[in-house]
């Protein structure tokens, strides 16, 4: 295989991770699998570095869906999936991230800021009675969350845990 023929088949495995749905590691594995073992594959023996740019894909996957269940906008489209599904998806990266040793600090702080715009914005438009709640989980998973996050879920609007599923008094 050329070098040229080799760059090509890593840039439509990147393509595929990057869109490739809401779990990106899935995808991830199947890559590898078809690059380095599967007889209809390349059969190549990646470089630390393409391994780096495989991950880097999955990674800028799961920091987009993660981002797009805390974006109001988000709300009202089709592919809106809600808070629950930003913490399972947060989990997942985390997690992908430890395995592969890679570190997201700075997209920690990404997100930080934008769940504390979200739950603001969100409660906001509850009280004014623009919408229903889209808080798809109980308060304490959102709590956890915060924490996980650094955020002091005293910097959130009173009352914020009233629109949240669940028991809002324990």
């Amino acid at each position: 295989m050329t070098i040229d023929e080799r760059k090509a088949v890593l840039e439509d495995e990147l393509y595929i991770l990057r869109d490739s749905g809401e779990i990106p590691e899935i995808a991830y594995h199947s890559t590898l699998f078809f690059l380095t073992q599967d007889p209809e594959g390349p059969t190549l023996v990646l470089t630390d570095n393409e391994l780096e740019l495989l991950q880097d894909a999955v990674i800028t996957r799961y920091q987009e869906i993660v981002l797009r269940d805390i974006t109001p906008e988000n709300r009202d489209l089709t592919l809106y999936r809600g808070v629950r599904r930003t913490l399972h998806n947060w989990q997942r990266m985390e997690a992908f991230c430890v395995r592969n040793n890679r570190d997201n600090t700075a997209f920690k702080e990404q997100v930080r800021h934008a769940f504390l715009r979200f739950i603001k914005r969100e409660v906001a438009e509850i009280e004014a009675e623009n919408r229903k709640s889209s808080l798809n989980c109980s308060w304490k998973m959102i709590a956890k969350f915060a924490g996980v996050l650094g955020l002091d879920t005293a910097q959130f609007p009173d009352n914020w845990q009233e629109h949240c599923l669940g028991d809002k008094t324990s």
